[in-house]
């Protein structure tokens, strides 16, 4: 393609912030039930597996599954369209959150969250890989990660105000509604990009069928590595997002107010520094040596633990701030780089496929069980610790973290030959 159809620098600053807004309503969308959990609990009569199921498989199951063949569709059509139609779906379903008035309708109504939310990401890793250069693309897609914190915060900040001020279900309304209204905007914005315009390889092929992507990925260690490494590291992850919240109002004494607050600065300080961080070091030391991308990840898993476990440990709220805000940071900062790596497995027409083999593999395990996994266990230990053992079940996820930043340190190992440019 010729460097005057290019996309402009304002064109692309312009298509990632629509793309970023898209990313943060995703989030809000998720994780709003988080910060809900108090209540609803209390109002559904759940226990703390319920809760976890809700927060992890109720979404996990079909966002992971139906990925793979809307990412296949996008690759075929267009992704701008991918992803509009599926921010319309979850933003409803979002809003049918507020009308569930037992655990089984709770849980049918994830599953549609989790249905709309399977078009929206990796179409969108995919389309930054159209409109960025190679250089560039870890700390695009860093800009574009940094929905996760922004979004989780907003989450967790207007989910408690408006339940305090109103209830929870206007919250799952508010927020639902909110989605659908962006999503016309976003399709006049944002549109397709010409694929491999920076010169990137296999842009010559034909838009490929899922065995073929699969075939190419699955051949390559680092693909398995990668994702296995981030899988482990999401069950620490969102485990820890999920329940954190609660653990503030139980162990800690905070109000529903107070609470999304203190979330709200860790996710925003902490998060924001991490997804930044990383897409920076991926982007200056991957270009020296491609194994950073995963090595980077690795230090900094290893890094967040000991810190952690020392914030899950205290008894005062200004002290547990200040020891989150750093491991919160080093909890994120795999995202560009592993991202920025996972679309350089596969020539330029394979890359939504593949980011959607690596998000099956991440969100089924990840998403799917680490709520789950902290919720049983609290369950399993409450007996012996009452209120605290959602405070142990969180300290002994922590070792997930550590298996993640293993699979990782093995992958830099790969990396370099199984890297496409």
């Amino acid at each position: 393609m010729a460097s005057a159809a290019l996309p402009s620098s304002g064109r692309r600053a312009g298509v990632l912030a629509m793309l970023l807004l898209v990313y943060i309503f995703n989030f809000l969308d998720r994780q709003i039930l988080s910060i809900l959990a108090v209540p609803i609990k209390a109002d559904l009569g759940l226990s703390d597996t319920e809760l976890g199921a809700l927060g992890g498989i109720a979404f996990a199951f079909l966002y992971s599954t139906l990925a793979i063949p809307l990412s296949l569709l996008a690759d075929r059509t267009s992704r701008s369209w991918v992803i509009t139609v599926s921010l319309a779906v979850w933003s409803g379903f979002t809003a049918l959150c507020g009308l569930a008035s037992n655990f089984w309708q709770m849980f049918l109504f994830r599953l549609g969250v989790g249905v709309g939310e399977a078009g929206g990401v990796a179409p969108s890793y995919a389309m930054i890989a159209d409109y960025f250069p190679q250089s560039q693309r870890a700390r695009a897609l860093s800009i574009y990660s940094l929905g996760i914190p922004l979004g989780s915060a907003a989450g967790v900040l207007f989910g408690g105000y408006i339940a305090t001020a109103v209830e929870w279900r206007t919250a799952f309304i508010v927020v639902g509604l909110a989605g659908v209204l962006i999503a016309v905007p976003f399709k006049m914005i944002v549109k397709d990009a010409p694929r491999g315009g920076f010169g990137d390889a296999g842009t010559d092929l034909a838009r490929p069928a899922f065995g073929t992507v699969f075939r190419i990925v699955s051949r390559k260690p680092s693909f398995w590595l990668l994702a296995f490494g981030a899988s482990f590291s999401s069950i620490c992850g969102y485990g820890l997002a999920f329940w954190l919240p609660s653990l503030m109002q139980r162990s800690f004494g905070l109000t529903l107010i107070e609470t999304s607050q203190f979330i709200g600065v860790v996710l925003l300080i902490g998060g924001c520094a991490g997804v930044l961080g990383g897409g920076w070091l991926g982007d200056r030391m991957g270009g020296r040596d491609k194994a950073a991308y995963a090595r980077v990840p690795a230090i900094a898993f290893v890094l967040a633990v000991p810190l952690f476990a020392a914030g899950l440990m205290t008894s005062s709220v200004p002290l547990a701030l200040a020891l989150f805000l750093v491991p919160q940071a080093l909890a994120y900062v795999w995202l560009g780089p592993v991202l920025s790596a996972v679309q350089h497995l596969v020539p330029a027409t394979m890359r939504a496929t593949a980011s959607a083999s690596f998000l099956f593999i991440n969100n089924l395990i990840g998403l799917g069980f680490g709520s789950l996994i902290l919720g049983a266990v609290s369950d399993a230990m409450t007996a012996e610790y009452g209120a605290e053992a959602l405070r142990y079940s969180m300290i002994g996820a922590l070792g997930f973290y550590l298996l993640a930043a293993l699979f990782m340190a093995i992958a830099a190992k790969h990396l370099r030959g199984d890297w496409v440019d």
